[in-house]
């Protein structure tokens, strides 16, 4: 490849990104999915944008703090070629809902705060974010998600495939860390 050739990709990458940089999401559901069936009935499940697989996230780990087999189920269908949760990803998965910690994935949607034990106002809203950074290569990006319960957005990494222009989570761990205590548990309160 000439170094012409290389510049005019490098300028295209960057045309790409800069597309998408400082576009933040919304994404309305008036239920959240029970099974992956319905997870995949949701328009969001074209996965064409980082932004509806980032959203879809959220509602499957909302999934796997209720059932752990239909979480897991969900999760196979948004790592896509990422292969099935392993073991130790089902372990981590299991660590942080640990404690009746199940409120953490309600946390990022509209309305849910610590005082209000994380019930989210319905119909569920999730704002999806990106910053500078979110597509520094081509093909991954980092979005970000706000927490009722955090005083920073999590982040949820997420990778294209290039045949299909699919994009599936890489890594959700950035979700699952502890948050505020709600109300209702917080012996301080």
């Amino acid at each position: 490849m000439s170094i012409f050739d290389k510049l005019k990709n490098t300028a295209q990458n960057i045309a790409k990104s800069a597309i998408q940089i400082g576009k933040d999401e919304t994404f309305t559901f008036t239920a959240l999915p029970e099974s992956v069936d319905q997870l995949k009935a949701l328009p969001e499940a074209a996965l064409d944008t980082p932004y509806k697989t980032a959203a879809l996230t959220v509602c499957a780990l909302c999934a796997y703090a209720a059932d752990k087999e239909i979480g897991k189920q969900m999760f196979e269908f948004l790592r896509g070629p990422g292969g099935p949760l392993s073991p130790m990803d089902q372990q981590f998965l299991n660590d942080r809902f640990s404690d009746n910690k199940f409120y953490v994935p309600f946390s990022y949607f509209a309305g849910a705060t610590p005082e209000n034990n994380y019930t989210p106002t319905q119909p569920y809203t999730i704002k999806v974010c990106c910053n500078p950074y979110s597509f520094q290569n081509e093909g991954y990006a980092t979005l970000w998600i706000t927490s009722g319960g955090a005083d920073s957005p999590r982040q949820v990494d997420l990778r294209q495939v290039a045949s299909t222009g699919k994009w599936y989570v890489r890594n959700h761990e950035g979700l699952t860390p502890d948050i505020r205590k709600p109300k209702s548990a917080d012996p301080w309160a």
